[in-house]
């Protein structure tokens, strides 16, 4: 098996052991078996942590069928790559040049010396994020839900958020009904911060988590990735902020937003630019938004997070070689310069193939949907662009329309979200990598582009 080959099977056969968990009876609080399809889709979007969901988290599953779905958030989020690396460890076990390479492309690292530090930092700092979120949630929920319940959602949803999962058990409390995410807490600043701040920190990457301790936070000797990460998270806060501001402030169709003071305005509009990469949760109704703002959450939702992190889309990375590389052109000059360094065409060429084939599929998946659910009044072709847009982002962002859909889309959207997790690229290179490359290059050829 190749590497990319080991990786899609990996995520395969988690996602199946998962769905085998959720389809017995005690994983209900009914006490009935899920059927398969819908138990399938609940570990897929747990695995891939996207977060579209068939049933409500907290009205349906039972504590044990909560904990698997969080255990396969937990997974998903990491990488299985990483559960793999911690066994080889615990027992002791060499680690070969195979298995090095996978966790290499598992990990987004060049450096194949790096692998160890990294997943111990990994490892750690995952645990001190998710435990500092754990403790900040604490002190909201411990009052409303009382010790035992309180830490247990605490520590679910700091899971859940810093793996940018979007599941969350706040259906049916507080006087909210199924599916109500977090809008009870849109005006709340603890909560709401903490679950932003946690997505951010689990967006930006692995590798640049290391980078910024290997540098000390010494901005001129951070790696190029790191800076172009750095660079394009921050635009792409303070920017849809902005934008959600602009947009919803004299919506009609968005009253509770118009009630809100300027800080409250503020707050939703960070956390509606935040959530959209990936993470999947919501504190206003998705459906009272204008139409520039569905526009803006789309174009969010299929950017996405940071490449090696926990996050999907096509990757922030992706985005800017492919912007940088229309500037080239208008430019009219040959080399994608960045300061003193210049980004090789084979960069531009994998970008280009990563956001043209999502763009495909995404496409393809909505005009099929659209024609399979032509009877299904909820089905409209927004709803439809942004539950297949929400799936390829592993998003998790619904408009309400996953619920009522017939076993053939259920069935598309578990396709979308598996691609969205495992990468379009680790999926091509699996079926179609090949193990010697050519030695001859045919001869040059020329078209008229524009």
């Amino acid at each position: 098996m190749t590497t990319w080959q080991f990786l899609a099977l990996g995520f395969f056969l988690v996602i199946i052991a998962g769905a085998i968990l959720l389809r017995l009876p005690f994983a209900t609080k009914e006490g009935e078996s899920t059927s398969f399809l819908n138990a399938l889709f609940t570990s897929t979007s747990a695995t891939c942590v996207t977060g579209l969901v068939t049933y409500d988290t907290n009205t349906h599953w039972s504590l044990f069928g909560q904990i698997v779905i969080i255990c396969l958030i937990q997974l998903g989020g990491l990488g299985f790559m990483t559960f793999v690396t911690i066994l080889l460890s615990v027992f002791g076990k060499n680690m070969g040049l195979t298995t090095s390479k996978i966790l290499m492309v598992a990990a987004g690292e060049e450096r194949r010396n790096n692998i160890w530090r990294l997943f111990k930092r990994l490892l750690i700092g995952t645990l001190i994020f998710e435990g500092l979120g754990a403790i900040l949630l604490s002190i909201r929920f411990i009052p409303q839900f009382g010790v035992g319940k309180g830490i247990y959602y605490a520590v679910w949803h700091s899971v859940s958020a810093f793996c940018n999962a979007g599941f969350d058990l706040m259906g049916g409390v507080l006087g909210n009904g199924k599916f109500s995410s977090f809008t009870a807490y849109a005006t709340d600043p603890l909560v709401s911060l903490t679950i932003a701040g946690l997505i951010l920190i689990g967006g930006l990457g692995f590798c640049v988590w290391d980078d910024l301790l290997n540098c000390k936070f010494r901005l001129k000797k951070f790696r190029l990735h790191t800076k172009v990460v750095l660079l394009m998270t921050t635009i792409l806060v303070i920017v849809p902020t902005a934008l959600f501001m602009l947009f919803e402030w004299g919506n009609p169709t968005n009253p509770v937003f118009q009630e809100y003071s300027f800080g409250e305005k503020l707050l939703v509009s960070l956390f509606s630019a935040i959530t959209p990469r990936t993470a999947g949760f919501n504190t206003v109704n998705m459906a009272a938004y204008s139409d520039s703002s569905y526009i803006l959450t789309v174009i969010l939702m299929f950017i996405g997070g940071s490449s090696g992190s926990t996050a999907g889309g096509i990757k922030i990375t992706t985005f800017f070689v492919i912007f940088m590389g229309i500037l080239t052109v208008f430019r009219d000059k040959k080399d994608i310069e960045l300061g003193r360094r210049r980004i090789d065409d084979s960069l531009l060429r994998q970008a280009l193939a990563v956001f043209v084939s999502c763009l495909f599929i995404v496409i393809v998946a909505t005009i099929t949907i659209c024609a399979i659910e032509r009877n299904n009044p909820t089905a409209t072709l927004p709803a439809v662009i942004f539950e297949t847009v929400s799936a390829m982002g592993t998003v998790g962002l619904s408009l309400s329309l996953t619920p009522t859909l017939s076993v053939a889309s259920k069935i598309i959207l578990i396709l979308l979200m598996y691609m969205g997790r495992v990468g379009i690229l680790t999926i091509g290179l699996a079926f179609g990598e090949k193990k010697s490359a050519d030695a001859m290059r045919k001869p040059l050829g020329t078209l008229l582009i524009g």
